[in-house]
């Protein structure tokens, strides 16, 4: 019973916060001799309303152990799925960025006939047995809220492609994912995929590509142009030779930085040498060696060493 219970919180309460709790164990006694001669009433005419504020005087902020607080309960809000959407961007947006509009149907929670349970919850509830005697039960308490459909809407959504946008980043709609006719909706969120492209490689914010060359261009030199991703023009002058596999950097021509887009990487440009198709006749090969005058050289190494 509740006499029981009680004197048991007092002796525990009092023996091991006695030095702190004497105001609070008078004040026990005196709630105690109320009850006893007024009932539940006379609680409800002093400073408590209810049962569960006897407790809450007692355990403060522990009052989870009889019930929890209602307040506490309420902030649980149900919330719908989140949504994740593969969003194909080219590497010419990465590069100059870009605004892309994407249609979406979106179930949308609409007012329809009759009633449903909505909040449901479990609360305790405290049955008076007879006189000093008390059942505290937990029961599932709904609210009674309009019933709701979900209709298909469709919306037009914006998104917007940031210059340098890294693979796998995320843009978040708040709000517009999954919707929860007893709470709130969850997000959508938009995931970048960089396609891959043609002529250009991204590595962070550097920008590779491969140019051949004619074995004449790497003997004597050339001069050639690069279209860029925004259609700018890229000027690349050789006047030495051009060894297959030569790497040429040209700084400021990669993907602006994505924090800073003031700051660009590098476009690297590796070279391949194309041999003649037709094979040399014997007049050829002795013209070739006169020109070149180059000594054979015939060495065999391990090429993987360091790999």
């Amino acid at each position: 019973g509740l006499h029981s219970l009680c004197g048991i919180i007092s002796i525990l309460v009092c023996s091991v916060l006695y030095s702190q709790s004497q105001g609070f164990c008078g004040s026990y006694e005196e709630k105690r001799k109320q009850y006893d001669m007024y009932g539940e009433d006379g609680l409800k005419e002093g400073h408590h309303s209810s049962h569960n504020d006897i407790f809450s005087s007692f355990f403060g902020d522990f009052g989870f152990m009889f019930g929890g607080n209602r307040q506490q309960q309420d902030r649980n809000i149900p919330r719908g799925n989140d949504i994740i959407l593969d969003l194909e961007v080219t590497l010419e947006e990465v590069y100059s960025g870009n605004f892309v509009e994407v249609v979406r149907n979106k179930p949308v929670a609409k007012e329809a006939p009759g009633k449903r349970k909505c909040n449901c919850r479990q609360e305790m509830r405290t049955t008076q047995l007879g006189p000093g005697r008390f059942q505290m039960t937990q029961e599932t308490v709904c609210d009674e809220c309009p019933n709701v459909k979900l209709v298909n809407e469709e919306k037009t959504l914006e998104v917007e492609i940031e210059q340098g946008v890294r693979d796998e980043m995320e843009y978040p709609f708040i709000g517009e994912g999954e919707p929860h006719v007893d709470g709130e909706p969850g997000d959508l969120r938009f995931r970048i995929k960089v396609l891959k492209h043609p002529v250009f490689e991204r590595r962070g914010d550097d920008l590779y590509t491969n140019v051949t060359i004619s074995l004449v261009e790497a003997l004597v030199g050339f001069e050639m142009d690069i279209v860029h991703l925004d259609g700018h023009k890229v000027h690349i002058v050789r006047d030495k030779i051009t060894k297959p596999g030569a790497r040429m950097w040209k700084k400021g021509e990669g993907l602006p930085n994505f924090d800073n887009i003031n700051i660009r990487g590098s476009l690297i440009i590796t070279f391949d040498v194309e041999f003649p198709q037709t094979q040399l006749d014997d007049q050829q090969r002795d013209g070739v060696r006169l020109l070149l005058k180059q000594d054979s050289v015939q060495k065999v190494y391990n090429g993987l060493q360091g790999y």
